[in-house]
């Protein structure tokens, strides 16, 4: 425990409120930034770098206060990342911001502290190669509850904003711990078996704040470089939850457009849910349903013809068709989802159609229990109602019968046939030539 507290000197750099499209911008970022400590401290920046200029500033703020200094660097990457499809403007920046940062390594007898945070890994934007003092916490069991709140700090210091949270959302109080745990938490920050569930404080104040549950922090900012390059890398949106990479993956590689998985992991979108210590290997996933139906409902445009103001009315209509055993409505309404579809439908393009499919019955499952395949052997969706258990087979070539018979040669129904709830088989085929649903068949 820190016995003695003593004022330093701060110098908190943020590179977060610009738009990095033009060298000129990160030059006016930095610019703004020395001239500010510059005035501080009283430094005249001559015809000096911006390099010179800022260690002189950390060298003078020692000197005038006695103390060493800390560095604080928030989003240090946000040009690199913002500059993916500019490839020469990025190695712009990233020569620009590596001799920028590589004062720190010069600066290191006037510097107490330094403190850098940033979507992407050091290592991967080769942007402090040279700085080995130091020490990337990212991963360390530690640190893993630096980060967010848990939920004993929750139920511990906001006791009144949940039972307002409660009568607000007409539960009572376990029901509403309950739910904001669903919502937001679910962050792991470390492969170690010792890690505690972090929940995202951002979501969670907001929610104890309005007293009611909302996408609050995906609201805030919305993933389109990343939406962006996993259409243009082809990645298969299906098996973004539950993927598994390498360690080396997710530490070691350069961030690069062609493998956008570990950027979606440092983004927020996807945590660690298990760690084979063996092989090495992480199992990614959604932390929570917030970060889980505001992507999939995000994603949806990029994929479909349907608005993304239009997606939630549909899978509500598509929802409510089900739960009052509306098959021939829920399946025309489900045709909109491919009109006027750009691919015609091929072992190429095969993929895409499959990915609008999974997109429709996961994002169901924010309102009901609905089921995309995932293994061989299973039926390729089952939504459950109160009343109703469906098995849905699509046949992208085939016919609807040929969908009803695989159904029931496979058995997809034997799991349910003691529910008690009625059960319905839906065999759908896909016409090509119209790159829509053709016909289907009810029982």
């Amino acid at each position: 425990m820190e016995q003695n507290w003593f004022e330093y000197p701060v110098l908190h750099l943020s590179l977060n409120a610009e738009k990095y499209d033009s060298r000129e911008r990160l030059e006016r970022m930095l610019e703004l930034q020395l001239e500010s400590w510059e005035e501080m401290y009283g430094v005249d920046k001559g015809t000096m770098t911006y390099s010179g200029r800022f260690i002189t500033i950390i060298r003078r703020a020692y000197e005038q206060t006695g103390r060493r200094v800390v560095v604080l660097v928030d989003e240090y990457d946000k040009p690199m990342l913002q500059t993916f499809d500019k490839p020469d403007l990025q190695e712009d920046f990233r020569k620009t911001l590596t001799a920028f940062y590589t004062v720190l390594k010069d600066a290191d007898p006037y510097l107490q502290f330094v403190f850098i945070t940033g979507v992407t890994k050091f290592a991967q934007m080769g942007i402090f190669s040279t700085l080995n003092q130091l020490n990337d916490i990212s991963f360390d069991l530690e640190y893993n509850t630096l980060c967010g709140m848990t939920r004993a700090e929750i139920e511990t210091v906001f006791v009144p904003e949940l039972q307002e949270l409660a009568l607000q959302t007409e539960t009572n109080y376990g029901e509403a711990v309950e739910q904001l745990t669903r919502q937001y938490d679910g962050y792991r920050f470390t492969p170690e078996k010792g890690f505690t569930p972090m929940f995202n404080p951002f979501s969670v104040l907001n929610a104890l704040a309005k007293s009611r549950f909302g996408d609050y922090w995906f609201a805030s900012g919305t993933p389109t470089f990343l939406v962006e390059i996993l259409k243009k890398t082809n990645f298969d949106l299906r098996e973004l939850d539950g993927i598994e990479v390498s360690s080396a993956s997710l530490s070691d590689d350069r961030a690069n457009i062609s493998n956008p998985v570990p950027m979606i992991y440092q983004s927020g979108y996807l945590t660690i849910k298990s760690f084979d210590q063996r092989f090495r290997t992480y199992t990614l996933g959604f932390p929570n349903e917030e970060v889980k139906y505001g992507f999939l409902n995000f994603v949806a445009p990029f994929y479909t013809p349907v608005a993304s103001t239009d997606t939630t009315f549909y899978i509500g209509k598509f929802v409510h068709e089900l739960e009052t055993g509306e098959t021939e409505a829920f399946l025309t309404r489900l045709s909109c989802f491919f009109a006027d579809f750009p691919y015609e439908l091929n072992e190429k393009t095969e993929r895409h159609y499959q990915v609008v499919f999974y997109l429709v019955f996961k994002l169901m499952g924010q309102f009901t229990q609905a089921e995309v395949r995932t293994a061989i052997g299973r039926a390729d969706a089952v939504v459950k109602t109160a009343d109703y258990i469906y098995v849905f087979e699509f046949k992208l070539t085939g016919t609807a019968e040929d969908a009803l018979k695989q159904i029931d040669e496979k058995g997809y129904l034997l799991p349910y046939t003691v529910d008690g709830r009625r059960l319905v088989k839906v065999g759908v085929s896909f016409d090509a030539a119209k790159r829509n649903l053709g016909e289907w068949l009810i029982v």
